[in-house]
């Protein structure tokens, strides 16, 4: 991290107060950001067993970087827009989004379960930082129609080696587009240390765009939130682009079909599991009396119903209709999507017909 770096809860629990970023923070808005950390790891936890056993074709964990989500979809407004790759799962949580949803994309059955207009967040997105491009089109549209939102691009620092996102911060510094790049630097871009990609922090980058840049501490709920927040509001009284990169840790797997420990070390490891997010909000919520028994065990038990209906939802998942995935290709009627829709209609038939005759 640089020395700049923003912090507003130490490791130990104790609150630190930062002249740029003001954050009151009462004791149901810590419950909140505990709930949804909680929730987020238990979804993470879940979903990784469910494609160890098979019912899932793939998962991305996200433990460790549950903080930095959780803090900057608690500092989005109802009407702000988030883009986002294939692992912020916490701003989901924060979202509302039916966790069952996110999980069929991984299941194979749907590209997509959620309404982005309705919930405010697009689809996952697989092509690594391509949905920056799409952060900075949707928030020069908005800019133009004049609306008070903003937009949030999240992505990670292999993201930040891509062209579309150099694209997308050259546009969005050019147009001083309504758009905060929410960059997790969770230290690994699969097997590729940060370090090989970039020779000086990642924050530092966004000088030469002309973009702001604030560096945080990614596993400190509180500064994800009060910075975010800051960068969001930013946005919208249009003083443009902000890139704030939050300084985190992927203590699992990239994907579950990577094995980490051809590449690191467990030192390194252990090293971020005692900067743990939740742990050290527990402890700040222990100093400020925000914490007790009686809501842990809700907390625990919502957990645990949550288990228990991901499971009973991915293992009861019924096959889709495969002619529904012509439905969404285009908004308006396309004639090859037609063309294509009756050609694989016409092929279900004729396998329906050979099976009858052969009986």
């Amino acid at each position: 991290m640089t020395e700049d770096v923003v912090q507003l809860l130490s490791p130990d629990g104790e609150r630190h107060d930062h002249p740029d970023y003001p954050l009151d923070c009462d004791h149901e808005r810590l419950r909140a950001l505990y709930r949804d950390i909680a929730l987020t790891r238990r979804l993470d936890v879940e979903s990784t067993a469910l494609q160890r056993t098979g019912e899932l074709g793939l998962w991305c964990p996200v433990l460790g970087q549950e903080g930095a989500q959780v803090g900057a979809g608690h500092a989005m407004r109802a009407t702000d827009f988030g883009f986002t790759s294939y692992r912020e799962v916490g701003i989901f949580q924060v979202r509302d989004v039916d966790p069952v949803d996110l999980l069929h994309l991984y299941r194979g059955v749907t590209h997509a379960s959620w309404d982005p207009h309705q919930v405010g967040l697009g689809i996952f997105t697989i092509v690594i930082g391509s949905h920056a491009l799409h952060a900075v089109g949707y928030a020069m549209g908005i800019q133009r129609d004049g609306a008070d939102e903003a937009v949030l691009a999240c992505f990670g620092d292999g993201a930040t080696s891509t062209g579309d996102v150099h694209e997308a911060m050259v546009f969005a510094a050019a147009f001083a587009a309504p758009v905060v790049f929410f960059v997790q630097n969770n230290q690994w871009a699969i097997s590729v240390p940060v370090a090989r990609q970039s020779r000086a922090p990642l924050a530092t980058r966004a000088a030469g765009y002309g973009i702001p840049a604030v560096q945080i501490d990614g596993n400190d709920v509180l500064a994800s939130l009060a910075v975010t927040r800051a960068a969001l509001d930013r946005a919208r009284e249009g003083g443009g682009p902000t890139f704030i990169e939050a300084v985190t840790y992927r203590r699992g797997p990239h994907t579950t079909s990577d094995d980490p420990t051809r590449y690191r070390d467990q030192a390194e490891v252990e090293h971020w599991v005692a900067l743990d997010p939740l742990d050290r909000l527990v402890r700040h919520m222990e100093i400020v009396g925000a914490w007790d028994a009686g809501f842990a065990a809700s907390i625990d038990a919502e957990a645990d119903a949550l288990g228990e209906r991901l499971r009973d939802a991915i293992r009861g998942m019924s096959d889709p209709d495969p002619m529904t995935m012509f439905d969404h290709v285009y908004a308006e009627p396309h004639a090859q999507v037609e063309a294509d829709r009756q050609a694989l209609a016409d092929h279900l038939a004729s396998d329906v017909a050979g099976a009858v005759e052969t009986r």
